[in-house]
């Protein structure tokens, strides 16, 4: 049970990591003509590889919550109270510090989150309620691999269209609908993965070069598809995307084959404070994007000193958060 705890939170903590390095590079990569090139190339390229972070989040939840344990009343409490505690954290932004309209905001609060980035405690409450329904069992690699092929690749409606003369070809039709039908697959892989012998001699080095291969067909997806449109598509970003989907299959493999052992130092610390963390840190960025307090002529250092920028500061609320919130409810 240590191993297995020691990877979820090394894994946990660089997801967490991840999501910080989405939302700074979000800027260049939505903004491509004011930016150089090569700026441009960065951000994409950090951006690709940080895509998984989200799928991670929802196989960490599968991998809990998908066996013999399910998700009880103590979690639903938790995730109820961290979803009205951080919008009312950021209506509290909205309200101070921005010209956003906080009516708008709270009138919409079911349809859509008070900032962006909490749609995430909306679409995990999807997988807690499943949880006591679903209880996965041992299936084989290969199994698993003929998933991945045919539901997260061939038939996946995000699968960019192929066509031979008339006659189209991807992707396949099997009436699969919704993000969430992709966000409760993560969780089943999370748990599948989570409980499989994944160290036969190869595994490792070959998760190595799909990860980098599937970051690789994001990217260049990416570049492709806006000198197409003319402008910045998220059409290979996308969580439910067939190179994010393999690509995060190949971490969750990865981290549980090679970096299994107690948690690293400092990813123990982000994995104890990642929820807070994810609570805080959109509002850290969205306020040094749009306060001038950021250096977008200068990206290689305004990328970094953003991303720490954030991560202290996130960090720090979460530690005298967590002083308060003795229970842990928010933290």
């Amino acid at each position: 049970m240590t191993e297995k705890i020691g990877w979820i939170d090394n894994l946990r903590a660089v997801a967490c990591l991840m999501v910080i390095m989405i939302h700074t590079t979000t800027w260049y990569v939505t903004n491509a003509p004011a930016v150089a090139e090569h700026t441009w190339d960065l951000s994409n390229l950090l951006n690709s590889a940080s895509r998984v972070c989200v799928p991670i989040f929802f196989m960490i939840s599968g991998y809990l919550f998908f066996g013999e344990r399910s998700a009880q009343g103590r979690h639903f409490l938790r995730i109820v109270l961290c979803l009205l505690f951080y919008s009312a954290v950021a209506l509290a932004y909205i309200t101070w510090l921005t010209p956003i309209s906080e009516g708008l905001s709270v009138r919409h609060l079911l349809q859509k989150p008070v900032f962006y980035h909490l749609w995430f405690f909306f679409a995990i409450i999807v997988i807690y309620l499943l949880s006591p329904l679903i209880q996965v069992k041992p299936v084989s690699a290969g199994y698993l691999a003929i998933i991945v092929l045919l539901l997260a690749v061939l038939a996946n409606p995000n699968t960019v269209e192929k066509s031979v003369g008339p006659f189209q070809w991807l992707p396949i039709n099997l009436y699969i609908s919704g993000d969430s039908f992709y966000y409760v697959l993560y969780a089943l892989f999370g748990r599948a993965i989570g409980m499989m012998n994944t160290r036969w001699r190869g595994v490792s080095g070959l998760a190595v070069v799909v990860f980098i291969a599937s970051v690789a067909a994001i990217a260049l997806g990416t570049k492709k598809q806006m000198a197409i449109n003319g402008a910045f598509a998220d059409t290979w970003y996308l969580y439910c995307g067939p190179a994010v989907f393999v690509a995060a299959v190949s971490l969750l493999i990865l981290f549980k084959n090679c970096i299994n052992q107690r948690p690293l130092p400092f990813l123990a610390t982000i994995s104890r404070h990642s929820l807070p963390i994810y609570g805080f840190h959109a509002l850290f960025i969205h306020f040094m994007r749009t306060h001038g307090l950021d250096h977008t002529s200068r990206p290689l250092i305004d990328i970094p000193l953003v991303f720490a920028i954030t991560l202290a500061g996130s960090l720090l609320l979460s530690v005298a958060l967590q002083k308060m919130d003795t229970r842990r409810l928010v933290s």
